[in-house]
């Protein structure tokens, strides 16, 4: 076991926790590179991009049994007798479920969606949520029998999670104001967004996500936890950089100054 930096628990002497841990930083790098390179995930502007001979689901159906599972399994856990027991193990698990609960309500009552999802794409990122979220909690699980790291982040990173799941939620409500209306021939009528960071950014609300993500790592401080926080920025900042680019390509008037996911940087 190699030691550990001061703000994380040692890493578990599991194989298929490190195997987890690379293979997610491994797919959220390369997803960001595809992303880059206008290989696109199906769904939400770029839905139009799936092959019409694929097997889809209505984008919402596709949204919540991309969210449903992970949220089922999460809620679970706090039936199974001393898996989120003590304060990091029941606040990662709290912060799961919030963040879970507010998907589900988005996809419910908040988002407009236009076109269809892959059936292959719904799978996979619904088993993706739920591996990852399932894994994080039985991280912790195990954990319990060290001591905290020396360098304790588990309410600092309650507070950088409420500044996430706030800022993602404002900013994705921000966005449903503008896709309020269709052009009448089913497809959604997009503008270019105002308000907010987006006056700075392209994807402030992928911004904010990352943050969510960066918020769990803190409070749970293992290694898969990171791993997770690191796929997930690098797999957003490629997504937002081939948003800002369907929006130069799209309207002559999209700001060149803007920046794809972080202020005046990237």
């Amino acid at each position: 076991m190699w030691p550990a930096p001061p703000f994380l628990y040692p890493p578990l002497e599991l194989p298929f926790m490190a195997a987890l841990s690379a293979v997610s930083v491994v797919s959220g790098v390369s997803l960001g590179v595809s992303e880059l390179r206008g290989e696109n995930v199906p769904y939400s502007k770029f839905s139009r991009a799936a092959s019409g001979h694929q097997r889809c689901l209505p984008s919402r159906v596709g949204m919540l049994l991309t969210y449903v599972p992970a949220l089922v399994a999460v809620l679970a856990s706090f039936a199974v007798s001393g898996v989120t027991d003590g304060p990091r193990a029941g606040l990662l698990g709290a912060t799961l479920s919030v963040h879970f609960v507010k998907r589900v309500l988005e996809v419910i009552f908040l988002h407009r969606y236009s076109g269809n999802m892959p059936l292959v794409t719904v799978l996979t990122v619904s088993i993706g949520y739920l591996l990852s979220s399932v894994m994080m909690i039985y991280e912790q699980h195990i954990n319990r029998s060290f001591p905290d790291p020396p360098v304790d982040l588990l309410y600092p990173g309650v507070l950088v999670f409420a500044v996430g799941i706030i800022g993602n939620f404002y900013h994705h409500y921000l966005l449903s104001r503008l896709r309020s209306g269709g052009r009448g021939d089913g497809a959604m009528a997009y503008t270019i967004p105002r308000g907010g960071l987006f006056e700075l950014v392209a994807c402030p609300h992928y911004l904010f996500e990352i943050v969510v993500f960066l918020g769990f790592a803190m409070i749970a401080q293992t290694v898969f936890s990171l791993a997770v926080a690191f796929s997930t920025a690098a797999y957003l900042a490629g997504r937002s950089c081939a948003t800002r680019r369907w929006y130069v390509a799209k309207f002559e008037e999209f700001p060149e100054r803007m920046k794809a996911v972080v202020p005046f940087v990237f």
